[in-house]
């Protein structure tokens, strides 16, 4: 059972290593580096598209993507930041709660593809929703998660369409409010947080101990965690 979470929006700008990323035998190196030349080759109008932001922050955005080779390191699980990783709690999770993290949980980025949450990365912007990156990354991740038995996916729908498994699971968290079912928003962010670290700190092995998971009053119904709000 392997599964997948979400980078962060948020990013801290602090290296933890000396290690260049050019230096750590990253598995899809040479990927990245395509996707540096794509970026590469933008004209002005194009960044602004890829980064969303003014000009003057696209421009200083792309060369820290296209620096990335030389630009030192921290583990992914460092770089990350905001609600999700916060709610994790990294630095208080057991041993074994890491090691589980570490061998069953990956990490998808619209630059790195996949990581790990020790997986050294420098810091970077960019989303899966550029460059037409769930394309590019879609026979790649697949063939990546391919002997894998099970998937459970925490991913956005943006993230979810660069690969694809013949056995996913995936999950979202949800309030029921006035008769209504809609995405818990970011509260969802909350609950995903505390099912990861939940997913971490029980060595949870399969489907069955999902509905053990109680956070929230969010509550386990075979296919979502869902709140009734009323």
């Amino acid at each position: 059972m392997l599964i997948l979470i979400p980078p962060s929006e948020g990013k801290s700008s602090k290296n933890s290593s000396n290690i260049k990323f050019k230096d750590t035998n990253f598995i899809f190196e040479n990927e990245v580096k395509a996707i540096q030349k794509q970026l590469s080759n933008s004209d002005d109008a194009e960044l602004q598209k890829i980064y969303g932001v003014t000009l003057q922050k696209a421009k200083q955005f792309n060369e820290l993507n296209l620096n990335a080779m030389e630009n030192n390191c921290s583990y992914s699980i460092e770089r990350y930041t905001g609600v999700v990783y916060n709610q994790i709690d990294w630095q208080n999770l057991s041993d074994e709660s890491k090691s589980y993290f570490e061998k069953n949980i990956r990490i998808f980025s619209g630059l790195f593809g996949i990581v790990t949450p020790k997986t050294l990365i420098p810091d970077y912007k960019l989303k899966m929703n550029s460059l037409s990156l769930t394309k590019f990354w879609f026979p790649i991740l697949t063939k990546h998660l391919s002997k894998e038995n099970i998937i459970i996916d925490l991913l956005p729908q943006i993230h979810s369409k660069s690969y694809s498994h013949e056995n996913i699971v995936r999950i979202d968290f949800k309030i029921i409010k006035d008769g209504k079912l809609k995405s818990a928003g970011h509260m969802g962010k909350v609950v995903k947080g505390q099912f990861i670290k939940f997913l971490c700190e029980t060595q949870a092995k399969g489907l069955d101990e999902l509905d053990n998971f109680t956070f929230d009053h969010y509550k386990w119904d075979g296919k979502n965690f869902i709140k009734i709000i009323t």
